[in-house]
């Protein structure tokens, strides 16, 4: 144990926080991966079809509020994610269940109206932001780009057909996929947990607060802030809440949306899965109308 009484504060510092948060995200990637695993051997394209509208617009919606319920954590979206596209689901379904699923879910919604004071304008706040980012991804992908968004070699070479299988050997199955997606998302979540760590300790805040004077940069500053710290859902309205009489609602808002959309761990995990390109558009659009939306919330 000697060797770490040598180590600088800073470094012990860092592993503590690297710790916390892969504690606190780790049971949502494992829910994540094994509903995955769930959906890859219980869920075929020919059920997905039956429940999905036919209109496009339709689709797009019923992505969005989808996550209602169907709740969970963005450390553990990206598994699903991929099995929901790989099982034929449209993209411009797929994303917008990405973005609202970490937010608009009863455990959320519940954690934001608590830690704001019992407040239900912050919870309706929310819940609007993240609804009209995700109606705004799905119209994208929908109409207006190409919405083949997985990486080639993140597709599966052929379509696994399980129902001559046994209960228990779905099960079995089910559990297989849960671990080799747990292993492979679990690698980028410790990298990108590695990197925010590092970053709340040798960046420091001061910085961030000096430059965060007008609305727009303070909003800004705020959602690098979400970026770095790379908090769960359920845990970031507390944050945001503590935040609330140094920065004002539109900044907190703007922590409280792009956080649980894109973080470093998420990011990380994103890069494994899908193109470059669809994750700048996704970053920039989501960005752009987060920032927008907030200084019209500072306004009213």
């Amino acid at each position: 144990m000697d060797i770490f009484n040598q180590l600088p504060d800073s470094v012990l510092q860092w592993f503590a926080i690297f710790i916390s948060i892969i504690i606190e995200a780790l049971p949502f990637v494992l829910l994540g991966t094994i509903l995955s695993g769930i959906i890859e051997v219980f869920i075929t394209p020919d059920i997905v079809n039956k429940f999905l509208p036919k209109n496009k617009f339709l689709r797009v919606l019923f992505g969005t509020f989808v996550g209602f319920v169907f709740p969970s954590c963005e450390c553990g979206i990206i598994p699903i994610i991929n099995r929901f596209l790989e099982k034929k689901v449209p993209s411009y379904t797929a994303v917008p269940f990405l973005a609202t699923a970490p937010i608009i879910n009863p455990i959320v919604l519940f954690a934001t109206y608590s830690a704001f004071g019992n407040s239900i304008r912050f919870l309706i706040l929310r819940f609007v932001g993240a609804t009209i980012v995700a109606i705004a991804l799905g119209v994208m992908l929908a109409f207006l780009v190409d919405d083949n968004i997985l990486k080639e070699d993140a597709k599966p070479t052929h379509f696994h057909d399980y129902s001559d299988k046994k209960w228990y050997q779905k099960i079995f199955l089910a559990l297989a996929h849960a671990i080799d997606e747990f292993f492979d998302t679990g690698r980028y979540l410790v990298f990108g947990t590695l990197i925010a760590s590092a970053m709340q300790i040798y960046l420091p805040t001061r910085v961030l607060t000096t430059i965060g004077h007008s609305p727009i940069t303070a909003i800004l500053v705020m959602m690098l802030l979400a970026f770095i710290l790379s908090l769960c859902s359920e845990a970031d309205a507390f944050i945001g809440a503590s935040l609330l009489s140094t920065f004002g609602i539109a900044p907190v808002m703007a922590f409280l949306l792009i956080g649980p959309m894109i973080d470093i761990k998420n990011l990380m995990m994103m890069v494994n899965s899908f193109k470059t390109r669809f994750i700048v558009q996704f970053i920039s659009v989501s960005s752009l109308i987060i920032i927008i939306y907030c200084l019209f919330v500072g306004v009213i």
